[in-house]
């Protein structure tokens, strides 16, 4: 997704099947959600009115847009920006002067997670996962389960298509088996545009730091413009040795 933030190799495992890349809105400080809909209901909607299911999340080549990340469990809610170049993308939440700041990347078919500051974070190594890039990540949205259209309550209202990804682990038929949810993603997406994203919750082991487990990017902008990804001087290879 997601794609949203995985600071851990499990976190790529999780983006993987996922995200990491937003159930009805939990009523966060900044933004709301209305109509929400169950996905049997959803689809049971779709079959009456004869109205086609919408396409799955894809997140587009090049865009760039700007907004918030939210961890309310922390109260805390910094600038968040995310943009694509060319197949790579890149998200920035916080900065040097906010409690937290990192980024994501996918860079050159790699995946790199860098925390820069968290709450009780004395850690801060650059993660890379090789071999994960646009193309896994949009494959991984195509198994999207369709939740519903809704309406994010903001100014503008933003019309959305509700999807929800997951990895669940391990892999058991429908009845009585122990099994665990590894990741969660709720996945807003345009009704007009499926490359335009307006909200994601993730939830799961890709966010390990979070007491709660889960955070939010919400955003105000989303543009199909170019945008910049720069690999942070931490997570470039060193040189090799001759």
């Amino acid at each position: 997704m997601s794609w949203t933030r995985t600071r851990r190799a499990a976190a790529a495992a999780a983006l993987a099947g996922a995200i990491a890349l937003v159930s009805t809105m939990l009523q966060p400080a900044h933004a709301g959600t209305r109509t929400g809909v169950a996905r049997s209901f959803a689809t049971v909607a779709e079959k009456r009115s004869g109205t086609p299911m919408p396409r799955p999340p894809r997140l587009p080549r090049d865009f760039r847009g700007k907004g918030r990340w939210i961890v309310r469990d922390l109260g805390i809610t910094v600038p968040f920006t995310w943009e694509g170049r060319n197949g790579d993308s890149q998200m920035i939440a916080g900065g040097p002067q906010y409690p937290i700041w990192f980024t994501n990347l996918i860079h050159h078919g790699s995946l790199y997670t860098l925390t820069y500051k968290w709450p009780g974070l004395t850690e801060h190594p650059c993660s890379r996962i090789p071999g994960f890039g646009l193309d896994q990540l949009n494959e991984a949205f195509r198994g999207a389960r369709f939740v519903g259209r809704e309406i994010l309550q903001r100014s503008p209202n933003r019309y959305v298509n509700h999807w929800r990804v997951g990895v669940v682990v391990p892999k058991r038929p429908p009845g009585k088996f122990l099994r665990f949810p590894l990741a969660l993603g709720d996945i807003y997406v345009d009704q007009k545009d499926r490359g335009t994203f307006w909200q994601v919750l993730q939830f799961g082991i890709q966010n390990l730091y979070d007491p709660e487990l889960d955070e939010w990017l919400v955003m105000d902008t989303f543009a199909h413009k170019p945008g910049t990804v720069t690999l942070p001087p931490r997570c470039s290879p060193p040189p090799l040795a001759w």
